[in-house]
């Protein structure tokens, strides 16, 4: 997935300006800090009669991340194209894909190429709706339909668990929940992809560095961020004070590594390390 960040940019801004509040979070020259509540409605082809909030991508495609809210006795499909793939994960509510039910937890992966599948929900529901162009290295070629609630945490570094909802052997993309135990601290840190998160529970005080300098803000639930490669972040003051759970995607195979500190110019790279 290429994200035109000059887009996620103008997005980012334009949110900041409808809150209207001068003393919220820093503005950064990509969408970090965003409260989600706060911004405008939006309209999302393929999916009438909805009501979005758009988190980022680009105008001129479908390409796209929202929270969607769906009425009740809403009926349509998943909106699905030949060269775009749709991902779902139910914040709240219930629905029905073709023949599944989802509830809150619920996931879905409808690929490209797919002519998608019924969708439809009795008494609403709230959801992140994700659109992304075609992946040529992808294995995945069927629908993936899950319940993350019946997934097992895994383990990873001290304080990190985490659950795939989805990981393509073959393009690297990755869909998955992070939980954070109270009072972890990550540390500074760098990826190789562009990374986006949604804070599903909890609370994170996050810093993100850019230019050299550090901005810090909290992200409560439904905050989001869209980093770009290579983007600092972490910090000594990050934590997430009673615990929390972030949903994370990736595009491809991903490199994270710990740096040391928030600078300017680009620091050596220590050895990689994978993301938890």
């Amino acid at each position: 997935m290429t994200v035109d960040f000059r887009e996620l940019v103008v997005l980012s801004v334009f949110a900041a300006t409808m809150s209207g509040c001068t003393s919220g979070p820093p503005q950064l020259p990509y969408p970090a800090f965003v409260v989600t509540d706060e911004l405008p409605d939006a309209f999302v082809a393929g999916l009438p009669g909805v009501r979005a909030k758009r988190l980022s991508g680009d105008p001129r495609t479908r390409r796209s991340s929202n929270r969607v809210l769906i009425p009740a006795d809403w009926r349509f499909t998943t909106g699905a194209s030949p060269g775009q793939s749709v991902e779902i994960f139910l914040l709240a509510g219930a629905i029905r894909l073709g023949e599944f039910p989802l509830t809150e937890g619920g996931y879905a992966y409808i690929p490209p190429g797919s002519a998608g599948l019924q969708m439809q929900s009795e008494n609403g529901a709230t959801l992140l709706y994700f659109v992304d162009d075609a992946n040529d290295r992808a294995v995945i070629r069927t629908p993936l339909i899950t319940n993350s609630g019946l997934l097992e945490w895994q383990p990873g570094a001290a304080g990190f668990a985490t659950k795939d909802l989805r990981a393509d052997p073959g393009s690297g993309a990755r869909t998955w929940l992070l939980k954070l135990d109270p009072g972890v601290v990550p540390g500074w840190q760098r990826s190789s992809q562009n990374v986006e998160g949604y804070l599903l529970s909890g609370s994170v005080i996050e810093s993100e560095c850019v230019g050299g300098e550090v901005f810090s803000a909290q992200y409560l639930p439904g905050g989001y961020f869209h980093r770009p490669p290579a983007t600092v972040h972490g910090g000594a003051e990050s934590r997430a004070p009673g615990g929390a759970t972030w949903l994370l995607r990736v595009p491809g195979a991903e490199q994270v590594e710990a740096v040391d500190g928030c600078a300017s110019q680009p620091q050596e790279r220590p050895a990689a390390s994978g993301r938890n």
